[in-house]
């Protein structure tokens, strides 16, 4: 029996960042604590993950600081590196959400339906005759209080537009007529930063995604 594919497209939240008190430096989850790998693990044999997290990554804003973290600009050549691929799950927003970058809600939104375009309209990849996956929109939970007075600069005013992320986003798949996840109904942002997960997140999450991913694949 063929595996399916699933590739997780996100940001730390994804890539799997411990949250310290003094911000940064950090390091990365185990791969059986991270939300992907507890995915994998409770799907079981059939199901391969492909983790595509990066941290800091944007849906489509330049961020200043990192040209590499325009999520728009990586993620078609993400796609076709990984084809087939049977379903990606993509939860990206929040660091959208920083000042600087100066992006409503709504501005985030439109920056998550191109992603979704890129993922729809997929199919063949380079040279080959696969089809477009199917696409699972997670929406991040909110941020939480800031740990660190310089995490409080950059995500000034982040919270508010968290919040309202997750019925942008319900909207758009609503729209799009693709599967939604609401990832702030079984978690919140507990970890000491105020933006990223703790283990028990991390495992909530990933059990909670597995059902979701075998009700979509027709498990």
């Amino acid at each position: 029996m063929t595996d399916k594919n699933i590739m997780c497209f996100g940001d730390s939240l994804t890539w799997g960042w411990v949250p310290v008190a003094e911000g940064a430096p950090s390091w990365r989850y185990p791969r059986d604590v991270r939300w992907t790998g507890v995915l994998a693990d409770r799907l079981g044999d059939g199901y391969h993950v492909v983790e595509e997290g990066l941290s800091a990554r944007t849906t489509t804003a330049d961020d200043p600081a990192d040209p590499r973290l325009n999520g728009s600009t990586y993620l078609p050549s993400a796609l076709a590196s990984h084809l087939p691929l049977d379903l990606v799950i993509v939860m990206l927003g929040t660091n959208d959400t920083k000042s600087y970058l100066r992006r409503t809600p709504n501005e985030i939104a439109t920056g998550m339906s191109l992603l979704l375009s890129q993922i729809l309209t997929s199919a063949g990849g380079v040279g080959t005759g696969y089809p477009a996956p199917k696409v699972l929109l997670v929406a991040p939970p909110p941020l939480a209080e800031m740990g660190h007075p310089w995490f409080e600069v950059i995500f000034e005013g982040g919270r508010e537009k968290t919040i309202e992320l997750a019925r942008k986003y319900e909207a758009l798949a609503s729209f799009l007529k693709i599967p939604f996840f609401d990832a702030g109904s079984v978690i919140s942002t507990d970890g000491v930063d105020g933006i990223h997960f703790t283990e028990d997140n991390n495992r909530v999450l990933g059990e909670a995604l597995a059902g979701e991913v075998r009700h979509i694949l027709g498990d």
